[in-house]
């Protein structure tokens, strides 16, 4: 919300300067996140008054004008805005002035004429080209006739004015206009808040004459008033309301409109003005849209209704869409005549619906959406109204015609100061109480500490007595709220042990040199249920409202995000990638979705490319499955999960078909490794890319025993090289399990050596080799011991698969 310091005096004393003001505010619980001076650096802007203009000798698109800027002083300028001309009151910046930009002005010659000094337009005077009236966004403003040359033209284009942006939370909608500013700042600075004149000069002749009012549903539409207005004349609203308009962030457009705009700004409540001579009708009837029915908005748009939308209608068609936009058939134009004005309030779910399928955001549909004050729509309506007489020469007709109740009453919360101080650990009094409440013009009654609070309907975010206690905390002070410390006996904080595992996970994957990527949880429908490794049937859940097609359902899996970050990188020359990412995904194995999804969370990584290089030995390391398994291998052994993890050979879909594994932990598939299906590379426009993903929830949800170091062996050990003729098809993790099995106590590492098919091995057969090592850490072993383990470890083997020593 933008405030006009200037505007904000006319209803609340104000004598401390726009930073002072917004740090006091700031305090008492509204952030001010900017002041921003009007000013822009400028000065020597003065006003001129044009005695002369003739066409420049020497140029087609110059003027030469002479320019009185006061005391006597004329001054030729030359000009090139196509809308100067003799008898206009104009903006000047003299030689020596300075425009935003630190633009100085100085004496010149253009085309061969002498130029004393430059008549400025809005834009060039810092007014952004959006808010400036739209009969000067190409030339330069022209002031009332009442501007007196000589003096100081920022003061009549409040260009002297501050602005302070205020960042309002929605329950502090009592804010989104001058006169909700103004009671807060009044409380603050404990001053009176001035309300502006609403008394009006009413005609003849009455407002029921001209039209009537129905309401089809009242909880869509509680109230709904018409004024109506004869007799205006359209033309531009005065420069100080131009002004104020602007500074607000709003064009100013003609009077009419401006009025409503001005209003809206002042009391928080949107107005909507018709022409009544277009209306093609003399009754209002409020009622929802039919489903597909059309309507022509305000900014030449054709929109498409539905039935949840609600619409104003002159009893047949519609001609506006409910706190949203008016419609184009009945807007104010330049040749109308007589105004009805609307004053009312509307459902805010019935707005907001409106808005949200329409895609029109407005002044007025912000503050239907968050609130408005009910009892205030009269008031803002007859303000309207009377300034309508006033700036377009307008007769009021003789009252409102309205539908439902007007106002609703109000209600009272309790509030213990007892209480309040326990919470706030504060020794407020009651009589400090009683004049917070009195500053923020709130009505009570208090009787041994507990007061009984009246809420005024401005402040619809006040219902329990929390809501109160802030209000006199943030008055009082929250820098004067004492330091205290906990009485009860601290207690240290720590890590869960999932946390503590979860940080485990990432500080091992970094150290491994892969680099943690943050991803969005949304996808495409497709990807959604890529790389799944069970065969589980999974379904994608769409969100009801997606940002976009590619973010439209929640995600399965992390690694086609974690692709495109691959993919992103590649398309900007990097080619050698480590990543990893620990995050949410979202499994459903309902056909349709009648409970929530189960939430896993997942790590997952990808790597191509170069993975390790060193350039003083000439090595460079290629990522490929063994890196990626490895990668793996050192994750499970730090979880001390490394005894009960397996790889298993398996098909999965986008990975290739050879060279893909399934992880398993204690017999249950818990994740994948292995490398991308070489179409999808190309596809991403990738190198070979290896991956893997992994449940992190079973991981770290699986039970472990702690781990324990032990001592270095002082014994020897004993190796054992075997090479086992076995099936081509066996693998050779089924051989890995059986040896370590049979190998008993003895037995304390085994490691696959060598692979090998080819000439002089028989069809349909491999030669694996594996170097089994044995030691006893308490003794040397006996070549006796060692061979009838070695012994027992072959007979298993035999047994078990027919694999036999290599000869």
């Amino acid at each position: 919300m933008l405030i006009s310091y200037n505007w904000l005096k006319e209803y609340v004393n104000v004598e401390i300067s726009p930073s002072e003001l917004a740090d006091k505010i700031t305090k008492s619980g509204i952030e001010v996140e900017m002041v921003e001076s009007l000013n822009k650096g400028i000065s020597g802007v003065v006003v001129g008054y044009v005695q002369e203009c003739i066409q420049h000798p020497n140029a087609d698109k110059l003027r030469v004008c002479k320019v009185d800027i006061g005391k006597g002083e004329v001054s030729q300028i030359v000009c090139g805005a196509p809308n100067v001309a003799q008898g206009q009151k104009v903006a000047v910046a003299v030689p020596g002035a300075v425009l935003p930009g630190n633009f100085k002005i100085k004496k010149a010659k253009l085309r061969g004429e002498e130029s004393l000094g430059m008549i400025c337009s809005l834009q060039e005077l810092g007014v952004d080209t959006k808010l400036v009236p739209k009969e000067y966004s190409s030339g330069i403003f022209v002031m009332p006739s009442d501007a007196e040359p000589g003096s100081d033209a920022l003061e009549y284009l409040n260009l002297n004015d501050h602005v302070l942006e205020l960042g309002l939370t929605p329950n502090r909608a009592d804010c989104l206009n001058v006169l909700g500013v103004a009671y807060e700042v009044a409380a603050i600075l404990e001053q009176d808040v001035k309300l502006p004149d609403t008394s009006i000069m009413a005609s003849e002749e009455t407002a029921e004459d001209f039209i009537s009012v129905s309401i089809e549903n009242l909880e869509d539409n509680p109230y709904y008033g018409a004024m109506i207005i004869r007799d205006v004349k359209i033309g531009p609203s005065p420069l100080w309301m131009q002004n104020r308009l602007m500074a607000s962030g709003i064009r100013p457009i003609n009077n009419i409109v401006d009025i409503t705009n001005y209003v809206l700004l002042e009391y928080g409540q949107p107005l909507h003005a018709f022409d009544y001579n277009r209306l093609g009708s003399k009754e209002i009837v409020v009622r929802r849209a039919a489903e597909g029915e059309q309507i022509q908005t305000l900014d030449d748009q054709d929109r498409s209704l539905k039935d949840t939308h609600l619409v104003i209608t002159n009893g047949k068609e519609p001609i506006a869409v409910a706190g949203v936009m008016g419609g184009a058939t009945s807007e104010v134009q330049n040749d109308t005549t007589n105004v009805l004005l609307e004053a009312a309030y509307f459902a805010s779910s019935r707005v907001r619906a409106a808005s949200k399928d329409l895609g029109l955001r407005s002044e007025a549909s912000s503050r239907y959406e968050k609130g408005i004050d009910r009892n205030r729509v009269y008031a803002a309506a007859k303000r309207a109204a009377g300034l309508m007489a006033e700036l377009a020469g307008g007769k009021v007709a003789d009252g409102i015609v309205e539908a439902g109740k007007r106002e609703v009453n109000t209600y009272t919360v309790k509030m213990d100061v007892s209480r309040m101080n326990n919470l706030l650990g504060t020794t407020i009094t009651s009589e400090q109480t009683a004049a917070i409440f009195d500053r923020l013009g709130f009505s009570y009654k208090e009787s041994n500490g507990v007061f009984e609070v009246v809420v005024p309907t401005r402040r619809p975010d006040i219902t329990i007595e929390a809501d109160l206690i802030e209000e006199v905390g943030r008055i009082y002070g929250y820098d004067r709220i004492p330091t205290t410390y906990l009485l009860s006996e601290a207690r240290p904080g720590g890590l869960t042990a999932s946390q503590a595992k979860r940080r485990e996970i990432r500080k091992y994957l970094e150290g491994a040199g892969l680099y943690q990527a943050v991803t969005y949880a949304l996808t495409t429908p497709e990807k959604s249920t890529h790389f799944s490794y069970t065969e589980d049937a999974v379904y994608p859940i769409s969100v009801a409202h997606p940002m976009s097609e590619e973010r439209s359902t929640l995600r399965m899996s992390l690694l086609p995000q974690l692709l495109e970050v691959l993919q992103y990188n590649r398309n900007r020359s990097m080619e050698d990638l480590a990543v990893y990412e620990m995050g949410s995904v979202f499994i459903n194995r309902q056909e349709v979705l009648n409970d929530l999804p189960e939430e896993y969370v997942f790590v997952s990584g990808a790597v191509t490319g170069v993975f390790n290089e060193h350039l003083w030995q000439g090595e460079r390391k290629t990522a490929d499955f063994y890196v990626i398994k490895g990668i793996l291998e050192g994750l499970m052994s730090e979880l001390n999960l490394s005894e009960r993890i397996t790889y298993e050979s398996g098909e999965i879909e986008n990975m290739h078909p050879g060279r893909t594994a399934v992880v398993k932990l204690d017999g249950i598939p818990v994740g994948l490794v292995g490398q991308l299906h070489p179409a999808l590379q190309i596809e991403l426009d990738l190198k070979d890319t290896y991956v893997f993903e992994l449940n992190a929830t079973n991981l770290i949800e699986a039970d472990t025993e702690q781990m324990v170091y032990k001592t270095l062996p002082r014994y020897p050990s004993i190796t054992r090289d075997i090479a086992l003729v076995v099936d081509q098809d066996l693998p050779a993790g089924d051989l890995f399990t059986v040896i370590q099995a049979a190998g008993g106590e003895l037995l304390k590492e085994v490691n696959l050596f060598d692979l090998y098919q080819g000439e002089k091995m028989e069809e349909g057969k491999k030669s694996l080799a594996f170097s089994l090592k044995y030691f006893d850490p308490e003794r040397t072993l006996t070549d006796e011991e060692v061979v009838t383990a070695h012994n027992r470890v072959l007979k298993s083997l035999e047994e078990h698969f027919g694999a036999q020593l290599r000869k």
